[in-house]
């Protein structure tokens, strides 16, 4: 068993506190959250201690799992490895690619895990069709919200369209070539909606859409290989795999979906397939795979170093967006 200390208690927060308290094998042993009201409510509702600072919750726990403000990351995740403290962040890892890198230096320093937490990893949906994602050649991602005060610190790069990078890096395996990228300001003070475009080395090319003033939720996701197209939805928590198998001759089936390719090609049988989604709660997962990783010493899904990628892709489109608005 590890015991656990959860940093920030707001909405995320007392999410991560719930699935803590499904997972036996962590010692749940408090919360420290700097709002005097919300830690009154957060402890009446769990029953758990709040610790009266950053170090004291640090250094009681074997694990931290910070669930600040974005701007908080990179003081409590130092502040925790500098203990040799594993670590869980949320996502995105810190603020700047520089604080990341400084955190890689003190995590191999200390020895310790760290895990960050971009969820849509362990979403069902995509881990339904993870395996049958082989080098795709054109990518769709749109992910947009309903405005929301919470995440407006930080571009609607880094608060939203974030996932959607790190979901694009994981399948992609080859070095990006290019980027260019546009967005607007409309009721932040920095960019929230964005839209860029990613070109690869081998030829695979992204364009990911990213908005926090919507008038929907929208977070889906449609990758184009050679004999394949498949979606992902992961709102809603659905995938879809097209297939089109070649053939020498029309099917027997009349009811059966084919191309002719003409010219004596052959043909292309299209088949629908809707892979099953288990029932799973992605921020418990994340967290149960953090545990397995520390206690058998294997390396975490989404490890400090892809945080890190991830935000330096982030840094790339909001370069590119602030160059195309003309600012700095």
């Amino acid at each position: 068993m590890l015991s656990i200390g959860v940093l920030g208690a707001g909405h995320l927060g007392k999410i991560h506190l719930r699935c803590i308290r499904q997972i036996p094998q962590y010692q749940l042993l408090g919360f420290f959250d700097p709002d005097d009201a919300t830690s009154a409510k957060v402890e009446a509702e769990f029953g758990i201690r709040r610790f009266e600072s950053i170090e004291s919750l640090v250094e009681a726990c074997d694990v931290v799992d910070i669930v600040t403000p974005t701007v908080e990351h990179f003081s409590c995740a130092s502040l925790a490895l500098n203990r040799k403290k594993h670590v869980f962040i949320e996502k995105p890892i810190v603020a700047t690619p520089e604080e990341a890198s400084i955190l890689i230096h003190l995590a191999k320093e200390a020895g310790v895990k760290v895990q960050v937490g971009h969820v849509e990893r362990f979403n069902p949906a995509f881990l339904s069709v993870k395996d049958s994602i082989s080098n795709p050649m054109f990518i769709e991602t749109h992910r947009l919200a309903q405005f929301n005060p919470r995440g407006t610190d930080v571009p609607v790069v880094l608060d939203l369209m974030v996932h959607d990078i790190d979901i694009l890096l994981s399948v992609v395996k080859s070095p990006i070539a290019s980027i260019s990228a546009s967005g607007v300001t409309v009721v932040s003070s920095s960019p929230d909606i964005a839209n860029a475009r990613i070109a690869f080395e081998n030829g695979c090319v992204a364009n990911l859409t990213a908005s926090r003033i919507s008038l929907k939720n929208m977070r889906k996701s449609r990758f184009f290989q050679k004999d394949a197209y498949i979606t992902v939805d992961f709102l809603d928590k659905k995938s879809e795999i097209v297939r089109m198998n070649s053939i020498d001759k029309e099917p027997d089936d009349p009811m059966a979906m084919v191309i002719d390719l003409g010219n004596g090609k052959g043909f292309r049988h299209i088949t629908f397939e809707r892979p099953e989604v288990a029932p799973l709660n992605a921020i418990q997962a994340e967290l149960e795979s953090f545990f397995e990783a520390v206690v058998n010493n294997k390396t975490p899904m989404v490890t400090i170093e892809d945080g890190y990628q991830v935000l330096l892709v982030a840094y790339q489109i909001l370069e590119a967006v602030n160059h195309k608005r003309g600012t700095k």
